[in-house]
């Protein structure tokens, strides 16, 4: 797990990961929960070819000033206390905000819906590892969408979107029918046995940021391939 700066310096004077955010559009189903993703084009110079969740990095945009809801900002500081945002109190508020902003504009610009800050929580925060030539400290927010709200696919950045269950996608990845970033796989493990959408906002969790090694990335590939084909299944 590295130290990082609001996007400055780490501990070990390395360029920090640049801030980004990542949006879980979940909504229930008759197999459970159902998630919003995207497969990302093969043209991409981050994650090509992967399936994920809607959202991208943050922005000069997202520092346009408006109207503070300090009560929320708060909320997420204190959701967000032992990751980076947690690391300068005096910009605490001001990265919350553009994380916010970010998550709002993203969604909007990827999936055409546009959703309320209030609606956004916080769930995870992964970090690149050292040794990729594009690092993201990446702050991943679950959110539920109205029955009457469809999102649409209107990005570039992704070959299609789908609504797919959780348990499903987990299965096809232990398949190899699709590709999944280990944050991705991770959160949906946290999620899969979740029955509504409902049920996953009640969740209050303590959110600690996860920098994995290389040499844990390979090793985390490696151990679900030995589960998925011993059970048949999924881990």
């Amino acid at each position: 797990m590295s130290s990082t700066t609001y996007e400055g310096r780490d501990a070990t004077g390395l360029s920090a990961p640049r801030l980004a955010v990542s949006v879980v559009l979940m909504r229930n189903s008759a197999h459970g929960v159902g998630v919003f993703v995207q497969r990302r084009a093969l043209t991409m110079d981050f994650a090509a070819g992967v399936v994920a969740f809607p959202g991208g990095r943050v922005e000069a945009v997202d520092s346009s000033p408006s109207a503070p809801n300090i009560p929320l900002l708060d909320s997420q500081v204190r959701a967000w206390r032992r990751t980076s945002v947690g690391t300068d109190a005096s910009f605490a508020r001001q990265t919350t905000a553009r994380l916010l902003a970010a998550a709002i504009r993203e969604v909007a610009e990827e999936c055409d819906v546009v959703l309320q800050p209030t609606a956004l929580v916080p769930w995870a925060n992964w970090i690149t590892p050292e040794g990729f030539p594009k690092r993201f400290d990446t702050f991943f927010f679950v959110t539920a969408v109205a029955p009457k709200v469809e999102p649409r696919h209107v990005t570039t950045e992704a070959t299609s979107s789908e609504w797919i269950s959780v348990r499903r996608l987990l299965q096809d990845e232990g398949a190899g029918r699709l590709k999944l970033l280990p944050p991705t796989i991770a959160i949906l493990d946290e999620l899969v046995e979740a029955h509504t959408t409902e049920e996953v906002l009640s969740v209050k969790r303590p959110i600690d940021p996860v920098c994995l090694q290389l040499s844990e990335i390979e090793a985390f590939r490696l151990r679900r391939q030995r589960m998925t084909k011993d059970t048949g299944e999924q881990p």
